[in-house]
């Protein structure tokens, strides 16, 4: 939600100091430089915004809360899973872990002990996978049913009222002076009823009718004063009788259902209650009944009518009505509308409507039920903080305050951020900078705190803090962007195109593209000012620039009038060359520009997703695959597309299916490589191999270009070497590398080491290092077939290159262990685990402190793991064998 929590700048839609054109009307090839009279627009034009408080649940030591959590998860009630699962939920939302927050959600809906928790987590898995209904189509199509979060049958799934016989009534006998029927007058209608069957309706009516009242002995009963229609009590007679409901209109039942609440007739208020939930097919028909049901307490028909708001989101929270029924209600109001999970719903409301807009009306009121609902610690941590993060938005300081002060209070560290922002804006930078040099030094220090300290101070102190956030947290883009446009500013371009570069080289970041974007358009440097507006525009289409004020694709128009203009050869070549460089961000930038003419896009569009992929943008991938069969030239194209659709999602059964269906209708190159890639990846039978390398052989027979064919023979070679046929692996790299497939350097680097040839090895990966552009990766593959202090230098390199990358981390933390250096081995583990949840991390660390004896630390680590993989089977029998030794 980052992106939720913009400066206040980018409210503005027109642009201030900055004029585009200005940067733009400069003759084409003129040469980079700066000038004196050019510093103030270079202040103007590269601007770092301080970083945005992000309204997530921030633990000092998560490891600490997800082994709690899972802790209680092993011994608590069936009542309290979901809302720890929840816990986790935030835990993982604020390490930005988007596949464990959706785990945790199913976890959630897997394991809802009532109704009204399936509905909550049901509809917010529902809404994280809105953009899905396309898989949900395509598996439909292979005959596989994907409605895993259909309708629930509320009525069902409560139980019924069973009635009870009135306590402390005498049973009326026939010699009893009471009359056999009784008639009800309603106006000028008399109603005639069997005296004891209506008595059997509620405990009121039995004493009324039966009991020493004057009533008891009447034939006749007056009952125009209380709202009921002569039709409503036929109904209710007949009901008396039967029991049952039969086709009655909805005003008749909501008559019937007050009649009802009025006297206690409680079997009669529940079937008009699940008569009238299952008459509701539309938001409007919610909109009438769900007020109804809450005044009359009808659960059943409160919870459907929820249910009909929940599974239209985020659509239902524009309507103003649905919003004033959801956030005002009492604490009373949520019992009979959600029971328990009240915290639940308003977690998901309130993050609906935040992502719709963070400073609305209908966010401080989602958010105010939400701290109005918390009842656990935890839960006031989270409510207070997300308020605070809006109320600060909205300049509400004073309320923003008290709310950061609350949860700060409560444990939640990072809400320290927000009390020092407000005590910046209040004049007491001081106060805000000490404040924070407290929390670094009562707890864990963390990256977040020391970039956070840097806003306080000035010069080297500055400098010093955002190098200690990045040696903290190497994920943190403000440094980066702080120091990169510092340089910048003191007009050594070299130093800040380093700086940023340091970041995107791992995390494509588009802030961090927007800025690099910001220095090539001072440096006049309009070609690849091009390249990253294009690559911006490739992830996020409706981008805006300049703190929001401008549209990307505004400023690529004006762009274009300043470089060379590619015919669709020139654009190829340069597609090649950037490819085999692994320029993924250059080759996104050349796709772009190709889209715009004639080329077949379906084609262009699944490379992009390629790249996408590659990049680690999976939401952006899946929109260009989608896009890809969108525009496909053909059924047997489409087909193939949807295989992929559904092979990145986790089907690959169908997607095999699919490429099937493709190659009967034509022998294509793509519909054999994802047949092959699917089957490889579905198969655990060795045997298989075969028909893998039958399948690769078929698609590189068929036509297709350079790009997709050096991949195929990669793929090839991978398989050869898993067979142990290594010299038509080794043809297989060597062909791909004629067609200037870089990555095959490594394949053929695998080969060498497997003939014993460690210095061939390492002399091909050494190629790749000097060619590819992103070579982390490579100086990884590398640390493999060389000495340990080799071994050493590439891993730190590694690290340097990619900080997110594990095995540099593990690495060291092995060869201190085997050292006898078991504080310093777990300290390099450490460093990873404070920025990454990383399984493998997590696991080793456990492994040490059970070595060293300290089971409390293994049984911690432990507990995270399984947070992270429920399912590890090593991970589980490490647990257990820990779990055992604890005193």
């Amino acid at each position: 939600m980052r992106t939720f929590f913009p400066s206040e700048s980018c409210k503005e839609t027109h642009l201030k100091s900055i004029n585009p054109q200005s940067w733009l009307q400069v003759e084409r090839g003129k040469l980079a430089k700066f000038s004196s009279e050019s510093a103030s627009s270079i202040d103007s034009l590269i601007k770092v915004p301080e970083p945005p408080i992000l309204p997530f649940f921030k633990p000092v030591d998560y490891v600490e809360v997800l082994a709690k959590i899972h802790e209680e998860l092993e011994s608590c009630s069936p009542q309290e899973r979901s809302n720890l699962y929840l816990l986790q939920f935030q835990v993982f939302k604020g390490l930005g872990e988007v596949k464990l927050m959706r785990r945790s959600l199913r976890s959630a809906w897997s394991k809802a002990s009532t109704v009204y928790e399936k509905l909550v987590f049901g509809a917010w898995l529902k809404y994280e996978k809105q953009d899905e209904e396309l898989i949900s189509d395509l598996l439909s199509t292979c005959g596989k049913c994907a409605k895993e979060f259909g309708i629930i049958d509320i009525a069902s799934e409560m139980p019924a009222y069973k009635k009870l016989s009135p306590q402390g009534v005498v049973v009326t006998t026939n010699e009893d002076p009471c009359p056999r029927s009784v008639s009800f007058r309603i106006g000028d209608e008399k109603i005639v009823c069997d005296r004891q069957k209506i008595a059997g309706l509620s405990a009121p009516f039995h004493t009324m009718l039966n009991g020493c009242f004057t009533e008891s002995f009447c034939e006749e009963i007056d009952l125009s004063e209380n709202n009921i229609s002569p039709l409503a009590m036929r109904v209710i007679n007949e009901f008396s009788s039967t029991g049952l409901l039969n086709e009655v209109s909805p005003d008749l039942l909501l008559e019937m259902l007050v009649f009802a609440n009025k006297f206690c007739c409680e079997s009669l208020k529940d079937a008009c209650d699940r008569k009238l939930a299952s008459l509701i097919s539309c938001r409007q028909d919610a909109l009438e009944l769900l007020e109804c049901a809450l005044e009359e307490n009808s659960p059943v028909l409160a919870a459907s009518c929820l249910q009909v708001f929940l599974r239209e989101l985020p659509d239902s929270l524009k309507d103003s009505q649905v919003v004033e029924l959801l956030s005002n209600t009492t604490k009373q109001q949520r019992s009979i509308m959600i029971g328990p999970a009240s915290f639940s719903l308003y977690c998901l409301l309130s993050e609906v409507s935040m992502n719709l807009d963070p400073i609305s009306d209908e966010s401080v009121r989602f958010l105010r039920t939400l701290v109005d609902s918390a009842e656990t610690s935890q839960q006031k941590m989270v409510a207070y903080h997300r308020l605070g993060c809006v109320k600060f938005l909205r300049k509400e300081l004073d309320e923003a305050e008290q709310l950061f002060e609350a949860a700060f209070n409560l444990g939640h560290t990072y809400s320290v951020i927000g009390l020092a922002r407000l005590g910046q804006i209040k004049g007491h930078k001081r106060w805000a900078y000490e404040k924070l040099r407290s929390v670094i030094s009562s707890s864990t220090p963390l990256g977040w705190m020391y970039q956070e300290s840097s806003l306080y101070c000035e010069g080297e102190k500055r400098w010093d803090d955002l190098e200690k956030a990045t040696e903290l947290d190497p994920t943190l883009t403000y440094p980066y962007m702080y120091r990169a446009a510092s340089f910048m500013r003191k007009q050594n371009a070299q130093a800040a195109l380093s700086e940023i570069n340091r970041i995107l080289g791992f995390k494509l970041a588009l802030e961090c593209l927007e800025l690099r974007f910001c220095f090539y358009l001072a440096l006049e440097d309009y070609q690849l000012a091009i390249c990253d507006i294009q690559a911006i525009l490739t992830l996020s289409p409706d981008y805006r620039v300049f703190e929001g004020r401008v549209a990307a694709s505004q400023l690529r128009t004006l762009l274009r009038e300043h470089v060379e203009n590619w015919t669709e050869a020139d654009c190829w070549l340069q597609l090649y060359d950037r490819w085999s460089l692994v320029d993924d961000i250059g080759s996104l930038s050349v796709i772009y520009q190709m889209l715009e003419s004639d080329a077949a896009k379906g084609v262009l569009y699944f490379r992009q997703s390629l790249l996408l992929l590659r990049l680690n943008c999976p939401d952006a991938a899946m929109r260009s695959l989608q896009l890809a069969r969108q525009h496909a030239s053909s059924e047997h194209e489409c087909l193939v597309y949807e295989g992929w659709i559904l092979y990145d999602t986790g089907h690959c059964e169908e997607g095999l299916q699919k490429a099937e269906e493709s190659i009967g209708i034509k022998r294509s190159f793509e519909a054999f490589f994802l047949k092959a890639y699917a089957l490889a990846d579905s198969s655990l039978d060795a045997s298989c191999s075969s028909t893998v390398i039958s399948l690769l052989e078929d698609a590189l027979r068929c036509p297709s270009d350079r790009l997709r064919k050096g991949q195929a023979l990669n793929n090839l070679g991978s398989v050869y070497v898993d067979c142990g046929k290594l010299d038509a692996a080794a043809d297989c790299y060597i062909n791909a590398l004629k067609i200037r497939h870089t990555r095959a350097h490594q394949g053929l680097a695998r080969v060498h080491f497997l003939r014993n040839d460690k210095v061939a090895a390492y002399d091909e990966m050494t190629k790749l290092i000097e060619k590819a552009k992103n070579n982390a990766s490579a100086y990884e593959k590398r640390s493999e077939y060389c000495d340990r202090d080799r071994t050493k230098a590439d891993l730190e390199m590694v690290t340097r290159l990619d900080p997110l990358r594990v095995y540099p981390y593990r690495y060291r933390a092995a060869v201190l262990m085997d050292n006898h250096k078991e504080k310093e081995a777990i300290e390099e583990l450490s460093r990873a685990i404070a920025f990454k949840a990383d399984l493998h991390l997590l696991h080793l660390r456990a492994a040490f402190h059970e070595h060293i004896g300290d089971v409390m630390g293994a049984l911690r680590d432990c507990r995270a793991a399984l947070s992270v993989d429920p399912n590890h089977q090593e991970m589980l029998e490490l647990h257990s064998r820990v779990n055992s030794q604890e005193p």
